[in-house]
């Protein structure tokens, strides 16, 4: 059997989880399908598929392996389109990674639109708060917030964001009104590992930086919680604009001290290949790098 059709073989028996529910889809023998895999993983020298009485699991080599699988063979099919001449339509996986809370509120979003009009398209969505590797990883495309290293990546800016400082009005209320970056240093202060600066705030005082040391009351490690502390009334938190849109806009928390913020950070969406991209990397770009730039919430 030819080694695309054995991948063919190999995918589908993973989807099934079974030998024989894979040869009824393929239109092939049980022994023919049992046959291809056992060559495959021969010739490959693993095991790709554990087997058990009832039901066939991936093993981890199995896992990683289907993944190129799919994408060879979602090329492949790409490739045979462009040269029949006809549009190709996005298919085969996609592996995506942002900021957690950015892929909640808005990657998720353009996720499942994205799935919706494209059903030949799987997503594999890593939403973690730390710089995934594209190349090392796989991934194909990626949303970065600030400033890009130099590399051979394809990057297209979308919009920016604003490290702000955020109180509700409740307690700016009862506590005043800070004017200057030190009033905050005695202030009840919420801090964030997530953006890793617990001890000390960077602030612009014209064109000259400015440190300021805080105490924190509270500490925690993911954005989210610090915003809900600071619109319960706490006291102040540092975090990006976004993360703070709809409850700035709700009246649950103001932002303070903006006339001393640092630069806007950029926000890019990253992605290999450029016009050789494959189809569905391309699509996927357009459709994202189309619905951030016309987010107000990302547009600084």
């Amino acid at each position: 059997m030819h080694r695309f059709q054995e991948m063919q073989v190999f995918a589908a028996v993973a989807q099934e989880q079974g030998f024989s529910a894979a040869a009824r889809r393929l239109g092939l023998s049980a022994a023919s399908v049992t046959r291809a895999v056992a060559a495959l993983e021969q010739r490959i020298g693993t095991q790709l598929l554990t087997r058990t009485t009832r039901s066939v699991f991936l093993s981890e080599a199995g896992q990683r392996y289907l993944e190129d699988c799919r994408r060879i063979l979602a090329e492949v099919q790409e490739a045979e389109d462009s040269a029949a001449g006809s549009h190709a339509q996005p298919r085969g996986q996609l592996t995506i990674t942002a900021p957690v809370l950015f892929g909640e509120l808005f990657i998720t979003p353009l996720m499942v639109s994205f799935l919706k009009q494209f059903p030949d398209v799987t997503i594999n969505a890593q939403l973690i708060d730390r710089v995934v590797s594209v190349v090392e990883e796989g991934v194909d495309v990626a949303v970065r917030i600030g400033e890009l290293p130099d590399s051979n990546q394809h990057a297209i800016r979308v919009g920016e964001v604003r490290r702000v400082i955020v109180a509700s009005p409740e307690f700016l209320a009862s506590h005043g009104r800070p004017r200057h970056p030190q009033d905050l240093v005695q202030a009840p202060i919420i801090a964030t590992s997530a953006i890793g600066q617990l001890r000390s705030w960077p602030f612009l005082e014209g064109d000259e930086p400015l440190s300021v040391r805080t105490e924190p009351r509270l500490v925690v490690t993911a954005n989210q919680a610090a915003i809900t502390a600071a619109a319960l009334g706490l006291g102040y938190t540092r975090v990006l604009s976004y993360q703070v849109a709809g409850k700035v806009e709700a009246g649950e928390l103001e932002i303070i001290l903006s006339d001393f913020e640092m630069p806007p950070l950029p926000i890019h969406v990253v992605y290999q290949g450029g016009r050789k991209a494959a189809t569905r990397i391309r699509s996927f770009v357009d459709f994202t790098v189309k619905a951030l730039r016309e987010h107000p919430a990302l547009q600084g």
